[in-house]
């Protein structure tokens, strides 16, 4: 395994009260008949359980849907090597996702994500959401739970270019995963330097976004709308921050994806669903997310 420490289940213990030794033997006892599903260790069902409030049936549903959008959507969770994969090498020149240092007032901590090089023809979609969902899941099974997440994302640079450049199902994947599949507690999805842009790209996504997620959207054109949730000062310098210069920051999140490969080559190897095993019957992408071409009543003005 690579050197890379993963939380532990005492840790887990430690950090949450309402963690409970009986829950994880009743979704142990459950993944037992479910011979579909991959081994999952204990402080992942802490971590499915915590962003669940500790309700059972819900838990299981994230479980499932956790592994079998991984199984199933290769675009996002294939192929995670930042070393030697050029695609995704690309994507760390042309865009940065990193956890913030800082965490809001609430304690929450902040996932942002700004655009690097602003060229669109350099920006493919699926591979910057991989470069995400690495940078997401690296520090999940680093850090465990936490009290609740925001996702920042900074519309810098962001152009009319841009969004030819995604597709409506591209969007519902990382939605879907995002809504029924991540084991986090979600409290912000937030869009800052917002522009006539982010209305084009907002539209393509409703459709997608339940009412829940809906209700934690925010679009600030300045900082000081965004100050209300998130301190200032936590962001990187180029973003009004005192955090450090955004490139320093991008190469220090980028070595810790290239020193985990072996954690992601294994996590590629080892957890994902096996459908042949599912019971009843065995589950498609076109399950989850429909046809691709249905989508084409989806006119951007």
């Amino acid at each position: 395994m690579s050197s890379i420490k993963l939380m532990s289940f005492e840790e887990e213990l430690q950090k949450n009260p309402e963690l409970k030794e009986a829950d994880i033997q009743t979704l142990r006892e459950w993944c037992e008949k479910q011979p579909h599903l991959p081994k999952i260790s204990d402080s992942e069902l802490a971590l499915f359980l915590h962003s669940n409030y500790y309700r059972l049936e819900p838990t299981k549903n994230t479980i499932d849907t956790f592994f079998t959008v991984r199984s199933h959507v290769p675009e996002f969770f294939c192929n995670r090597d930042p070393v030697k994969n050029k695609e995704l090498q690309k994507a760390c020149q042309t865009v940065t996702n990193q956890i913030l240092e800082g965490t809001t007032r609430e304690g929450y901590k902040i996932i942002y994500g700004r655009l690097l090089d602003s060229e669109p023809s350099h920006f493919v979609y699926n591979d910057c959401m991989k470069l995400l969902n690495m940078v997401i899941d690296l520090w999940l099974y680093t850090e465990g739970t936490c009290a609740g997440h925001i996702i920042l994302f900074d519309m810098k640079n962001v152009s009319f270019g841009h969004v030819g450049r995604l597709s409506p199902m591209g969007l519902k994947k990382f939605l879907y995963y995002l809504q029924d599949g991540l084991p986090v507690r979600l409290k912000g999805f937030h869009f800052m330097n917002a522009s006539p842009v982010l209305d084009v790209i907002l539209n393509m996504m409703r459709p997608f976004m339940k009412k829940q997620l809906l209700d934690m959207l925010h679009m600030h054109s300045t900082s000081d709308s965004l100050e209300k949730f998130v301190p200032l000062e936590v962001l990187p310098n180029e973003a009004d921050g005192q955090a450090g210069p955004l490139q320093e920051l991008h190469n220090k999140q980028v070595k810790k994806l290239e020193d985990s490969v072996a954690w992601f080559e294994d996590d590629e190897a080892n957890h994902r669903v096996n459908e042949s095993l599912r019971p009843g019957k065995a589950k498609t992408a076109t399950d989850l997310f429909g046809v691709e071409g249905s989508f084409k009543k989806l006119e951007i003005d």
